[in-house]
């Protein structure tokens, strides 16, 4: 079985998609035997010959990105559209999807994953299921945590569940899991990277709410 991750973030350095990518990886080497994993990354808004040709040749999909305005990001989509145009010789891919959002309830990212879920129909691929992760404000930020253990623990789990069933091609609903981290605290440190923002750009917190002078 070969397993084709897309890390669909227009960030390519530092993602929380991408520290998904990584953690999943792992527990994929960890668990599943006789796979292959191959990794791409899906930044702009065109995909290149070369890698429309190595994706043919996975048997499962797994798309990760995060939450822009309830949906997919735009550049992602437009991939999204060239894959759907390919003409693959397998019709028989698997698709799932991983979607992290800056809202700490995983929940927030349901119409992404049905909109993914719809794409995969028109694509002809076989929609398997979906995470959707909150708390992604601080998964770029969080340290190499053994699996299992830490803020991660619940998402390690949602990951190793999802790869139970992408080894068995199974069919199930999609899951929603968030950080292990209070939300307080959570809100509370999302708040304080918004003041050093606006400080560090000269301003001061009382004029966020400011609006622009008419000219």
């Amino acid at each position: 079985m070969r397993i084709a991750l897309i890390n669909g973030s227009p960030k390519i350095q530092g993602s929380a998609s991408k520290k998904l990518s990584e953690r999943l990886k792992c527990i994929c080497e960890r668990r599943l035997e006789q796979i292959e994993i191959a990794e791409f990354g899906f930044h702009d808004t065109v995909i290149a010959k070369e890698v429309l040709e190595d994706l043919s040749r996975a048997d499962i999909w797994v798309f990760l990105f995060p939450l822009y305005v309830d949906g997919i990001p735009s550049h992602l989509l437009s991939c999204l559209i060239q894959l759907e145009e390919t003409d693959f010789s397998k019709k028989h891919i698997h698709a799932y999807g991983i979607v992290n959002c800056g809202f700490y309830e995983g929940v927030q990212a349901e119409f992404a994953l049905k909109i993914l879920q719809n794409w995969s129909v028109k694509a002809e691929c076989i929609w398997g299921s979906g995470v959707g992760v909150g708390g992604g404000g601080a998964l770029s930020q969080m340290p190499q945590i053994e699996l299992g253990h830490g803020p991660m623990a619940p998402i390690d789990k949602a990951f190793a569940a999802l790869l139970e069933e992408i080894s068995k091609k199974e069919v199930r609903e999609n899951r929603y899991v968030s950080i292990a981290f209070p939300r307080f605290l959570y809100k509370l440190s999302g708040q304080l990277g918004w003041r050093k923002m606006i400080k560090a750009n000269g301003k001061k917190v009382r004029e966020l709410g400011n609006r622009p002078e008419s000219r």
